[in-house]
């Protein structure tokens, strides 16, 4: 500030003829201090209170200070009686009420833009669990809430909140807290304060393993106590880019010319840069209060002991004085007798005017009052006590200050440990887990459960998971759907199909072996009794029953879905039909033998065959009302079985599937007791007992087919039908032609001519 005043008073085209002068006071961050030293300002020391003497020079305007508290006051005062106030460091939100401070102007934007860029960083590196310093004068306290807010609407979670408060209890307490924390990540907020020091110094073992988050408030952190920071070493830090970088080449000869004349500068010589000074009281109290250790001041021609030292940084201050003289200067161009209001008007009107650096940078002020410049996001790195390095993350644009990328951030000289550090409440969940939640009010601390069967999640971290469509299955690891596994009975890969296939084939030729047997004995009495055309037409039944298996293998369709159960539920009735046929033909033939009987006209084919056609077409008519209303076709069944989509045919019609097994079962039990009854009839080749014995065997099999076919799903389920078709199939050939092919075959002599006893 004061090298800028001396410039400007030394330029001829800014303000010429016009001397500017300054006060400077340090108000300790105390608002009663700022308050009185701004009435001192502008009443004089000498003059009460609000009122001003025209004989001094008029105040073009006030520039600073450093702490929120401070600034609020005095923009306070000085808005009552339109005065401008430039602050250059203080970045606080509530600065940024217009109308509460209406002469209010800032050099930088609000604190919070940097907010976006900070959720950015802590997702892009994992981190979802921070803790937050806040600084001892309060105005961070806003800060801090309003950050915690955000960052758990970004799944972010604060594990604690520590004021830096100079209190030894409190103190005590925050070590406690800090020691005891997960959180390897640590957020500041608000302006630099010296107390962050002390609480670095007792715990240099934790802080060792922290990563902190720096606002661009604490910028001069590296120039002040570098040589005992080096704990906090590979933090990261939001600065605003230099509009005025300081040469110490250029402007410390200016500010140290011949000696040490000015107190303030003084005070810079011994604190800042640990030099002695001709004030020897100055050096008792720097070096006692401090704990400095004051070396023997060098040549002051000599400069180049600064750059080992300090290193450059924005010089708001310098720009601050150089906008509010540029203002001062336009009103006095223009003689305005209201100085004041076209102060604000000048500084206000972006639209129309700017000003501009000393490289002639243009500098606009928004209509918050404020500078929109970038913003920097950095890490430093203390190579020793007296080199620091920064690195530039990333460069974040206004106005909304989001980053576009972030570097590759695995490179081991970015972190103290040589890798990323893990800043997590718990550790992540792995794709196929999800987050359960307990009693923790933190969102960010959770456990990982392995996902319900059917869903998957496909990212880490994820809270839900994530239901895979009908015909997918979660994989292994159950982080993606895959394909479910098609189920039917395939000739390529299931074996029972192989032996079904097999037995129904051979059954297929044995029956046709028998037919061939019965055609060629046709004139025998065995073949002859009971009609022989019905036999033949049980035997091609029975064949078809053995055929219409193939049916149910391989991938159903629509057709074959039609064809399954009608072709073997028509086939069975046929059969059935034919023994019961038989078994009514036996009772008729025995009361036809008796003198006079009526019985000897129904005595012929027309009968049987009558019988055959008649029970036989109720079955088709079922047949053919169920595949007209509602027909089976083929399905997916995907909820049976996990992984699986079973292929089937579904009967659509429940009351149509029952009503042919039902009507085939009914004529099978009317054959079993007719052919009962008829057993015992005395006749040489009496079927009757045969047919009995066949449809007990019948009648079993589908009996205990029902519980089964009932207690199973897919592949198995037709496994059972084709089993119970096979094994019925099989029952009525063996019981009433195995006997008979026996004696025509190797028992000649009792195939001889009927005989009535």
């Amino acid at each position: 500030m004061i090298l800028i005043v001396n410039r400007i008073n030394k330029d001829p085209n800014l303000l010429p003829n016009v001397t500017l002068g300054y006060y400077i006071f340090s108000t300790c961050s105390d608002p009663m201090k700022t308050l009185g030293y701004a009435i001192k300002i502008l009443s004089g020391e000498k003059e009460a209170p609000n009122y001003y003497c025209k004989g001094r020079g008029e105040v073009a305007g006030f520039i600073g200070d450093s702490t929120v508290y401070t600034n609020q006051a005095l923009a306070q005062l000085l808005s009552l009686y339109r005065y401008t106030q430039i602050t250059y460091r203080v970045i606080d939100t509530p600065l940024s009420e217009g109308k509460t401070y209406p002469t209010l102007f800032r050099m930088t934007p609000d604190d919070r833009v940097r907010y976006a860029a900070m959720f950015k960083l802590l997702q892009h590196l994992g981190w979802n669990w921070v803790g937050i310093f806040s600084s001892e004068d309060g105005s961070g306290d806003e800060d801090s809430q309003e950050l915690s807010k955000k960052m758990s609407q970004h799944g972010i979670c604060t594990d604690y909140i520590i004021q830096l408060i100079t209190d030894i209890e409190n103190d005590i307490q925050n070590i406690r807290t800090i020691s005891k924390s997960t959180a390897k990540v640590v957020i500041v907020c608000g302006p630099y304060t010296d107390h962050f020091y002390h609480i670095v110094s007792h715990i240099p073992s934790v802080i060792g393993n922290i990563t902190f988050i720096f606002p661009p408030s604490w910028s001069k952190i590296n120039n002040m106590y570098n040589s005992n920071f080096t704990s906090i070493n590979c933090s990261f830090i939001f600065s605003w880019p230099p509009i005025f970088n300081l040469d110490p080449n250029i402007h410390i000869p200016h500010m140290f010319p011949k000696g040490l004349h000015d107190p303030i500068l003084e005070d810079i010589w011994i604190y800042w840069f640990q030099y002695l000074s001709p004030n020897l009281y100055k050096n008792y109290i720097f070096g006692t209060s401090q704990e400095l250790n004051l070396n023997p001041p060098p040549n002051l021609t000599d400069v180049s002991f600064i750059l080992s030292g300090c290193t450059p940084i924005p010089s708001y201050a310098y720009t601050a004085v150089y906008i509010l003289a540029s203002a001062a200067h336009e009103i006095y161009m223009m003689n305005n007798k209201s100085k004041q209001n076209a102060f604000q008007h000048l500084l206000h009107n972006v639209s129309n005017n700017y000003y501009r650096d000393s490289y002639g940078s243009k500098i606009y002020f928004n209509e918050w009052k404020e500078i929109v410049t970038d913003l920097f996001l950095q890490s430093w790195i203390f190579r020793n006590a007296s080199h620091i390095f920064y690195t530039t993350i990333s460069t974040l644009q206004g106005p909304d200050y989001l980053p576009q990328t972030f570097p590759n951030m695995s490179n081991p000289c970015f972190w103290k440990s040589g890798k990323v550090p893990v800043s997590r409440c718990s550790d992540p969940c792995l794709p196929g887990s999800r987050k359960k939640f307990g009693s923790s009010i933190h969102k960010c601390c959770y456990e990982c459960v392995s996902c319900p069967e059917g869903e998957i999640s496909n990212i880490s971290d994820s809270e839900n998971c994530i239901k895979c469509p009908d015909d997918e299955w979660p994989n292994e690891k159950k982080d993606q759907c895959v394909p479910k596994l098609v189920e039917f009975l395939s000739y390529t890969n299931d074996t029972i199909v192989s032996v079904f296939s097999t037995v129904s084939i051979l059954c297929c030729l044995l029956t046709g072996l028998i037919l061939g047997i019965f055609i060629h004995y046709q004139d025998t009495p065995i073949v002859k009794a009971n009609n022989r055309n019905l036999s033949y037409l049980l035997l091609v039944s029975i064949m078809l029953s053995f055929l219409c298996v193939f049916l149910f293998f391989g991938h159903p369709v629509n057709v074959t879905c039609m064809l399954r159960v009608t072709s073997f539920g028509v086939i069975f009735s046929v059969a059935v039909s034919t023994l019961l046929a038989k078994s009514i033909m036996v009772c008729i033939a025995f009361k036809a033998t008796k003198p006079g009987s009526p019985w000897r006209k129904w005595m012929g084919a027309k009968l049987p065959n009558f019988i055959i056609c008649v029970f036989s077409l109720v079955q088709v008519t079922i047949c053919v009302s169920w595949l007209s209303i509602s027909p089976p076709f083929q399905d997916q069944d995907t909820h049976s079985y996990q992984g699986k989509i079973i292929i089937q045919c579904n009967e659509s019609s429940v009351i149509g599937f029952y009503s042919v097994l039902g009507y085939m079962g009914l004529l099978a039990a009317v054959s079993f007791i007719i052919a009962f009854f008829a057993r015992t009839l005395p006749d040489s080749f009496n079927e009757a007992k045969y047919i009995t014995f066949s449809m007990l065997v019948f009648c079993s099999v589908w009996i205990s087919m029902i519980p089964a076919y009932l207690s199973t799903r897919g592949k198995y389920m037709v496994a059972v039908k084709v089993f119970a078709i096979m094994a019925s199939s099989s029952g009525l050939l063996g019981c009433m032609f195995f006997h008979k092919c026996y004696i025509i075959l190797f028992r000649p002599d009792l195939n001889t001519k009927i005989v009535i006893h």
